[in-house]
């Protein structure tokens, strides 16, 4: 009797022990949802009045809405490279476009360390479908860069239909097979992913996920799920959209709202949304199509409409909902950010991102800092409220300070009237330009 005693309170042991593990810390599922080329003011949640996002908008309602969030570049792949690597584009040797006609043997180099090989190796599995740009060749195909799935295309965009980039070449793949199907990119991407989340659903596979969502939309040619084909095999370029381009990106961009809802309803169907943290950002600011709201310039510049964009972060429990945040935030913030969720820190030697994690549940202020932007002919340093463009004109340098907090549109230079402050910034981003290009090779500029 004694004996059988024992024995039941051992299993019984046994039996708590195993509960406690099964009710102890999850690790946070993450999805990354890009949108390609779209403004400040592209959706509703940031005042758009035509163009209608009820989801995104409810994922600003649950969540915290960036009023200060930039991209790494004003273009594609600058800010692409940066979000892989959570450092300065400029240290990857990508200060610009992998285009498909001139950069077609190049890409992210190997050894950099991205955001899903540091999930991989906390036994996430991991997954990209859309927009990867960052690399032509297989030997830079997201396979080869810590991502378990991978099918979209590699160019910088795709005609919706066909499936042809820019130069006159097929670009779907499904891993490292170039393999096209039939659907609009938008909803292929969405298809993609909901699929992604319906077969590694953690209570089954009891492994958290990394999907990421890199959308073609609104970023050029300019296509509805009804329009046309607009790019031919072998023939370079665009033919012409018959309608307004405005009533067709304000579509292309519904649309991509409506498969975020997919993706949305889809994690709730699974039972992960609580436990999920959603990212939702921009590449770069819009072109002259699109919507920057009051901000000065386009896609391209280093102005605020060239690198300020929406940006929104969810994460159910801990994120406080309908909040506002003002800090001055990059893309290349999210890959600490993340790995700061589930107490890991990155590998790389060098990071230049800063964890935001503590500002987003506690709502703590973020250290201050001078952050960089570079493109084209223009430079910039960002120190609190002040900004500093450093713009070549031959040999030459014109310099611009602008106080965003009264001029957020950049249209009164007063350089003049803070002259010490001027050369200190002026110093300061000299030391940048050639500390972080110290021993790299240039990929594409």
């Amino acid at each position: 009797m004694l004996k059988n005693t024992g024995l039941l309170l051992i299993v019984v042991c046994l039996l708590s022990c195993t509960d406690k593990k099964e009710v102890g810390p999850k690790m946070p599922n993450f999805v990354i949802i890009m949108a390609d080329d779209l403004g400040y003011g592209d959706i509703s949640s940031y005042g758009n009045p035509l163009t209608q996002t009820p989801n995104i908008d409810q994922l600003a309602k649950e969540g915290t809405r960036f009023v200060d969030f930039h991209s790494n570049g004003a273009v594609c792949s600058p800010t692409r490279a940066a979000l892989m690597t959570g450092k300065y584009q400029q240290r990857t040797g990508i200060e610009g476009v992998v285009t498909s006609k001139n950069h077609r043997d190049v890409g992210l180099p190997l050894d950099e360390i991205t955001l899903a090989e540091e999930l991989k190796k906390y036994d996430y599995t991991t997954a990209i479908y859309g927009k990867w740009h960052l690399g032509y060749s297989t030997e830079f195909n997201p396979l080869e860069q810590g991502f378990d799935h991978y099918a979209g295309f590699v160019s910088g965009g795709v005609d919706y239909h066909a499936h042809i980039d820019q130069e006159g070449y097929k670009d779907w793949w499904k891993g490292k097979k170039m393999e096209d199907e039939s659907g609009y990119t938008t909803d292929l991407i969405t298809r993609y992913g909901v699929g992604f989340l319906k077969d590694n659903n953690p209570k089954v596979t009891h492994k958290p996920f990394f999907l990421y969502l890199a959308h073609e939309s609104p970023h050029r040619p300019y296509q509805r799920r009804i329009d046309r084909v607009l790019r031919e095999v072998g023939k370079p370029g665009n033919l012409f959209a018959q309608d307004s381009i405005q009533d067709i990106y304000k579509e292309m961009v519904e649309v991509m709202d409506e498969g975020i809802g997919d993706i949305m309803d889809t994690l709730k169907e699974i039972g992960a949304y609580e436990n999920t943290v959603i990212i939702f950002l921009s590449d770069n600011g819009a072109n002259s199509y699109g919507n920057n709201g009051v901000l000065r310039g386009f896609k391209n510049q280093v102005y605020e409409g060239g690198t300020r964009v929406p940006a929104i972060i969810t994460y159910p429990g801990h994120i406080k909902p309908g909040t506002i945040n003002a800090e001055t935030v990059l893309t290349m913030d999210l890959l600490p950010t993340v790995l700061d969720f589930i107490g890991k820190k990155p590998e790389a030697h060098t990071i230049d991102g800063v964890s935001i994690k503590d500002n987003l549940i506690n709502e703590t202020d973020l250290q201050e800092r001078d952050v960089f932007f570079d493109y084209g002919n223009k430079s910039a340093i960002r120190r609190g409220k002040w900004k500093m463009l450093r713009i070549k004109e031959g040999e030459d340098f014109i310099y611009d300070l602008y106080d965003l907090e009264n001029d957020i549109s950049e249209s009164e230079n007063v350089a003049l009237e803070h002259p010490t402050l001027l050369n200190e910034m002026k110093n300061r981003l000299a030391h940048w330009d050639v500390e972080v290009r110290k021993g790299v090779q240039l990929v594409t500029h």
